[in-house]
């Protein structure tokens, strides 16, 4: 019986991993295609929607490295990573290069909106060119950090099968504790300490503004911003500290419960969006009502909406 229900329970975790999978690719897939609408076209008014839109397909090869692997090793006995060689070395190489430009993006979107309100003009950072630059040099970064996984990563077994860990690379077993700190403890450090000093200015705004319906946006990104925070702490933090210390005392079952709650964070923009960014779910809703070109014009009110424009713009500047 207790066989029986351990069975179950790894079967149960298999299948979440591969409902990720799917899930997070329509979700994310979902938030890069509305992110590139008429509506977030011009991203040079607002430079945080390319920091967005690679946050979207960098969640989505977090999806199909370790993760999928444990939908295939517990139901059909074997993993895609150990499958060929090239594969392993490109797979342990993805795994921890999603991760880590997934999270540095995320920081630097934190650091993005807290320029944007704690700055009067436009900085170094807000311009759409230098954005892009730095989603760049963030990608290369992590690249080159986890790069040896190429050269080093993986060896043959006696009998010939593949093995992820290699004598070539000895540093491989510590790697964890490496991401751990590139992945969670730096980042979400950081995301604390610049959603701070944003929540700071937001409460702020909402206190000094003129204008009323622009401190719905300010609340919008405000939640938004604290419920991504919080989320990173409890939904990865547990997985990337279980594989780097109790790797070889906790169960596998609950290591892969532990990574769905990882993952499961990868997959959540798109709801997020939907329930805290008004914009975005006004642009969801007109995509499937078939009425998202069309606005109304008020001209008796053209003064009250240029005020609203200018307060507004500023504030979505981050969204």
């Amino acid at each position: 019986m207790v066989d029986s229900a351990i069975s179950n329970q790894q079967w149960i975790v298999a299948h979440v991993s591969l409902t990720l999978t799917i899930a997070g690719t329509v979700f994310n897939l979902l938030t890069f295609t509305i992110l590139c609408q008429s509506t977030f076209r011009n991203a040079k008014t607002r430079p945080t929607l390319h920091y967005m839109r690679t946050i979207a397909i960098f969640d989505i090869f977090m999806l199909y490295g370790w993760n999928l692997d444990h939908f295939f090793s517990t139901v059909y006995g074997f993993e895609i990573q150990t499958s060929t060689m090239p594969l392993c070395r490109f797979l342990s190489f993805l795994n921890y290069f999603a991760a880590q430009t997934s999270a540095w993006l995320r920081v630097f979107i934190c650091w993005d909106r807290y320029l944007s309100l704690s700055r009067l003009h436009k900085t170094w950072f807000s311009h759409s060119n230098n954005v892009l630059t730095v989603i760049a040099c963030i990608i290369v970064c992590c690249a080159i950090i986890n790069g040896q996984f190429f050269i080093f990563g993986c060896s043959f077994n006696a009998d010939g099968s593949i093995n992820a860990y290699s004598t070539a690379f000895q540093t491989y077993p510590t790697w964890d504790y490496l991401n751990l700190a590139l992945y969670n403890c730096a980042p979400f450090i950081l995301m604390v300490i610049f959603n701070s000093g944003v929540i700071y200015y937001l409460i702020h705004l909402r206190r000094t503004s003129t204008v009323q319906n622009s401190r719905i946006q300010h609340r919008s990104i405000s939640i938004t911003l604290v419920i991504t925070t919080f989320l990173f702490l409890i939904m990865t933090i547990p997985s990337t500290v279980g594989f780097a210390f109790f790797s070889n005392t906790a169960g596998d079952t609950i290591l892969y419960f532990l990574d769905g709650l990882l993952y499961s964070y990868h997959t959540l923009s798109f709801p997020l969006y939907i329930i805290t960014f008004d914009e975005f779910r006004r642009e969801v809703f007109g995509i499937i009502t078939c009425n998202r070109n069309k606005r109304r014009v008020v001209p008796q009110t053209q003064t009250g909406v240029a005020l609203h424009t200018i307060d507004a713009t500023k504030v979505m500047a981050i969204a």
